[in-house]
């Protein structure tokens, strides 16, 4: 029987079937036949939720194979492209037309379906996830029907979805004229950094931190739109402090060599230094073996219905462990202090 595992290998499958359509009739054919059988079937992307969206009994979709740009319009910012398309090739593939994602996450291996549907999201308070820029898409219903999506009325129901109305083929994003971004990453103590840190939420377009427990220090990084036009080559890492500049698509993701799993909390903006401070707590006093980093990121309201971001300006915090070390016992001992500051799970 085949096997299906996410990224961290947290949530792991064994479907009577794993496919790989080529086409949206193939999807939609597989729905039916799945369908007729009274089966059910999910989709994967690159697997970097850490939470069992994907784990279905009868058949498993991969759509790497439903990839590519459809259509770019410069003029209007308007990209129509295929489900499966890796963040990583769609903003090199909207670079080239002369376009951007407003925001990133420092992660770009998802699918872009899944990226949607998830509420895959960067940082900064005048910026939602990237499921926001949703304009239009292409859904394979429950009963194999290819339906388009473009009504304003409908799409809040579409974005942020995780599957429940169908499988995308293809959406139509609202992007940006292309831009470069100064990076600079810095260290200092963590009770420096939340003195400083409605100032810097403040000042630059996309800030956040990471905290270190073990060292109680942070580490922060800023984002902000700059007029000169880079070299097309991949700017250099950075590795620790420092600065660069660079295409947005180029200076938005991060390595991401270690595996990990992570819980991630959405709470409204004003509660996020509380909240912080409380995890921060707790941590400290029930956890001081844990070393990986917590991640404090902020999200504009947006207006899908299952986003975290649902109606309020919003901070997230992310805990992590290492993806061969136990973590529910950690994650559940910390879950009950973000759901006293209102959390809702992402």
């Amino acid at each position: 029987m085949p096997t299906w595992t996410n990224w961290s290998g947290s949530v792991t499958a064994a479907p009577r079937r794993l496919l790989s359509p080529v086409s949206e009739e193939e999807v939609a054919a597989i729905v039916r036949e799945t369908a007729a059988s009274g089966g059910s079937v999910r989709v994967a992307g690159s697997g970097h939720s850490f939470v069992p969206v994907v784990p279905a009994e009868d058949a498993i979709l991969s759509l790497d194979a439903l990839a590519g740009l459809l259509d770019a319009a410069p003029d209007s910012g308007r990209a129509t492209l295929l489900a499966g398309t890796k963040l990583r090739d769609a903003t090199h593939l909207l670079w080239e037309r002369g376009l951007a994602l407003p925001n990133q996450g420092d992660v770009d291996t998802q699918a872009l379906a899944g990226a949607v549907a998830t509420g895959t999201h960067g940082t900064g308070p005048a910026y939602g996830s990237i499921s926001t820029r949703l304009e239009a898409a292409r859904v394979v219903t429950a009963d194999g029907t290819l339906l388009d999506v473009d009504d304003p009325a409908l799409l809040p129901a579409f974005r942020v979805s995780l599957g429940l109305l169908g499988i995308f083929t293809r959406l139509t994003l609202a992007c940006v004229p292309r831009y470069a971004l100064h990076e600079r990453v810095w260290q200092h103590p963590i009770d420096a950094c939340l003195d400083e840190l409605a100032a810097n939420v403040a000042a630059n377009d996309h800030y956040e931190f990471f905290w270190f427990p073990r060292a109680d220090i942070a580490e922060s990084k800023s984002l902000n739109p700059v007029g000169e036009t880079p070299a097309d080559e991949e700017p250099p890492p950075l590795d620790g402090p420092g600065e660069r500049i660079g295409w947005s698509h180029r200076i938005y993701p991060s390595v991401r060599d270690l595996r990990f799993n992570e819980m991630e909390y959405a709470v409204p903006a004003e509660a996020g230094p509380a909240c912080f401070a409380a995890i921060r707590q707790r941590m400290k006093e029930r956890h001081p073996k844990v070393g990986w980093p917590v991640e404090y990121r902020t999200l504009a309201a947006d207006d899908a219905w299952l986003s975290p971001a649902f109606g309020r300006p919003t901070v997230t915090i992310s805990v992590h462990q290492a993806a061969e070390r136990p973590y529910r016992e950690f994650f559940t001992d910390l879950e009950p202090v973000f759901r006293e500051f209102g959390g809702r799970p992402h």
